[in-house]
């Protein structure tokens, strides 16, 4: 059985890549993403932890967070939103995909892919790219044209605040410069 290391920075800010059991599209639904949001904040009420930048795609999220003073468990923040994501879906009348019999005697569900994967800011431009990454993932997706285009990203709320123009990586704005390197979900960023 694979050994998974996690980074343990304390106080640190981390890039996650969450994707849903076969890639199937939950989020395309807004009942699903206002869940989502409403367990996120749930989960940040009893273990604090800042949202800098999320994306939320039909299969998949991208998330920028910065942990407490002193505190690194980011994967137990993810295991609690996970778990209440899919105990509040099932409950609604949502259906978790099939599973195998090995699966199920685990406990596991239909509706999440099983781990996630982490990445650990190293420094401010570490930061930025990432931070423009997630804002960008719609445009790489070809879901819109222009990342203000898309719904369901804390895009919006930078350019309310000035950090992007409103056309950024449109038109006269050029796409952002990313480095590629590619996950563990075999996405590219």
């Amino acid at each position: 059985m694979p050994n998974y290391r996690r980074a343990h920075v304390p106080s640190g800010t981390f890039f996650f890549t969450v994707v849903t059991h076969r890639r199937r599209r939950l989020f395309d639904s807004e009942a699903n993403r206002m869940l989502l949001g409403d367990v996120i904040r749930d989960c940040q009420r009893d273990w604090p932890f800042e949202v800098n930048a999320i994306v939320l795609l039909p299969d998949h999220l991208h998330a920028l967070w910065t942990l407490p003073s002193g505190d690194g468990d980011y994967s137990g923040r993810w295991s609690v939103i996970k778990k209440n994501f899919t105990t509040r879906f099932l409950a609604s009348g949502g259906k978790d995909n099939q599973i195998s019999a090995g699966k199920e005697r685990e406990g596991r569900r239909g509706v999440w892919q099983r781990r996630f994967w982490e990445h650990a800011i190293r420094d401010e431009d570490d930061f930025q790219t990432h931070f423009d990454y997630i804002h960008y993932n719609p445009v790489k997706h070809g879901l819109v044209k222009c990342p203000g285009e898309w719904g369901p990203t804390s895009f919006h709320r930078w350019v309310a605040r000035g950090v992007y123009p409103a056309g950024w990586a449109c038109g006269e704005h050029p796409p952002p410069s990313i480095t590629e390197a590619e996950d563990d979900y075999g996405e590219t960023y």
